[in-house]
Formats: structure tokens, C-alpha cells, sequence
């Protein structure tokens, strides 16, 4: 006779908690970026400080949501490559393979 086993994970009597994309963005991944190399990318919602963009040497203002990129593989280790993360502003994460006039 099969078991009548119940989840484990959430109870009957809770609701299903619907996906959030917004969450789903900071989730980190990984692509190629400048010269080719391999990056750990994770979109970001916004932060309490202004960051320069290294695409087009603009300020990342307080608030706007942007991507933050950092060499998946670094000479120095995990820490030195987290340590090595830059704040780009979306379009020019997106832009960076295309070639400057």
C-alpha cells in the first residue's frame, strides 16, 4: 500500500509564494566581458552610493539599478577577483562588446 506522505517543505495550510524576477536578477551568472574573459555578473537594484562606470567613465547615481562584474578568475584568488568588482551601468554591461568610433 502506497504511503500517504506529506511534504516536508511547506505545510498544506500555507500559501505558494509566487516567484519575484526582481530576486531573480541579482542572481549571480556568469559572461563574457572585456577582452574576452570570463565574469561573475549580477544585476543590482541600486545602492547608497554613486560608482564610476568603467564603459563610459560616468557616475552610477545612488539608486539606479545597475550590474556589478567581477573576473571569475583572478591570479590572487576568489577574494582578490570580489575585491576587483566594478559597477557598470546596465547599457554599457549589454554595450561592451560592441566596438567604440
Amino acid at each position: 500500500m502506497p504511503s500517504s506522505r506529506r511534504s516536508q517543505r511547506r505545510p498544506y495550510s500555507q500559501g505558494h509564494t509566487p516567484l519575484d524576477p526582481d530576486r531573480l536578477r541579482g542572481i549571480a551568472r556568469t559572461e563574457h566581458g572585456p577582452g574576452g574573459e570570463e565574469y561573475v555578473v549580477r544585476q543590482v537594484r541600486g545602492s547608497e552610493k554613486a560608482y564610476r562606470c568603467p564603459g563610459c567613465d560616468q557616475l552610477v547615481p545612488p539608486g539606479v539599478s545597475h550590474v556589478v562584474a567581477w573576473p571569475s578568475d583572478h591570479l590572487l584568488g576568489a577574494q582578490a577577483a570580489l575585491a576587483d568588482r566594478r559597477h557598470w551601468h546596465t547599457s554599457c554591461w549589454s554595450g561592451r562588446r560592441r566596438p567604440t568610433r
